[in-house]
């Protein structure tokens, strides 16, 4: 590999990620083909190269998104897409926690398009990807996984997801919470009606430090995006530094 080709690839990764951003800025025609400019731009990154668990990600996050703007058996398949992306991006870094989230949102998106019922094995995929969430970073998916508890009529579990949510300052605010679908069926329940109770009462606990804050699904995706493009920015800017310091020291011998 050249000593430009890391340059080249980054270059190539970032273009990618512009294009999906303005995708998600377009409609149409014109969206479709800057997602698919991204597919081709990202498909290139992962050639023989160390930052290919990154492009995976985008990929499933800009796919993600398409399947958003799709309906019936065309956004079937691309929110299929976007898991195997994600799938392939855990198996690359298993500790990718922003992975394991968005792979989740998109089986439970998945499922509510196929209307899926509860214990169906796309809603059992997506708490699985939740549970390896919380086990790579504690709390990050639970108010996920009380989604699906909720949803399946758990009530115990429900209640101890939201519970290690509010601890790890990843709840979702009030407002949220009641106007979340996935939450309808324990909005009118005495323990839910307690629970919030209660919650008034407490002060909120500090957010944990780098913890990306897990909100309702609308918010959440962004929320986990923000947190990694800081961290991708910085990881950049220190992967290139890195690579022209070998350059010079390469230059000088």
């Amino acid at each position: 590999m050249s000593l430009l080709s890391p340059f080249t690839k980054k270059s190539k990764l970032n273009n990618s990620i512009k294009h999906t951003a303005e995708a998600r800025k377009s409609e149409g025609t014109r969206a479709d083909g800057l997602f698919n400019a991204a597919y081709k731009g990202y498909g290139e990154v992962l050639l023989d190269d160390p930052i290919r668990a990154e492009a995976l990600y985008n990929w499933g996050f800009a796919l993600f998104h398409q399947a958003q703007t799709k309906t019936g058996d065309e956004a079937a398949a691309l929110f299929q897409e976007a898991i195997d992306k994600f799938a392939f991006c855990l198996l690359i870094n298993p500790n990718y926690l922003a992975a394991a989230i968005d792979s989740g949102v998109a089986y439970m998106d998945y499922a509510r398009l196929k209307k899926a019922m509860p214990h169906d094995k796309l809603y059992e995929a997506a708490k699985t990807q939740f549970e390896r969430a919380n086990s790579i970073q504690a709390g990050t998916a639970s108010y996920n996984l009380a989604c699906i508890y909720g949803l399946r009529g758990n009530k115990d579990a429900c209640l101890e997801a939201l519970e290690l949510a509010r601890s790890k300052a990843t709840l979702p605010n009030q407002a949220d919470i009641l106007a979340d679908l996935d939450m309808a069926s324990v909005v009118g329940q005495d323990w839910f009606a307690a629970f919030l109770e209660e919650l008034n009462k407490q002060p909120e606990p500090e957010p944990e430090a780098a913890a990306p804050v897990v909100n309702s699904r609308a918010s959440k995706w962004r929320l986990v995006e923000r947190n990694f493009d800081e961290e991708r920015d910085e990881r950049i800017e220190a992967e290139e530094e890195s690579v022209a310091a070998e350059a010079e020291k390469t230059v000088e011998k």
